[in-house]
């Protein structure tokens, strides 16, 4: 299900190691997380998570799931 929040007055906040053009933002309202594309100056779309998918989604990461490696394979 897609769910519409606003992110209006969010504080998002952008991964130290941005550079070269690969920069996203991830914020928190309402009890959702929102991820989006910094190169859109906020005006692009937010992809829209639950704390659950977020925590989940984590702990893939966590666990190397989704190095470009594993997802190459």
């Amino acid at each position: 299900m897609t769910e519409s929040v606003d992110f209006t007055g969010a504080r998002w906040r952008k991964a130290t190691p941005s550079e070269g053009g690969g920069c996203v933002e991830v914020a928190f309202k309402n009890g959702k997380i929102g991820v989006r594309d910094t190169k859109d100056d906020g005006r692009g779309p937010v992809l829209v998570f639950t704390e659950t998918e977020w925590q989940a989604f984590l702990g893939g990461v966590h666990n190397h799931e989704f190095t470009i490696d594993a997802l190459r394979s």
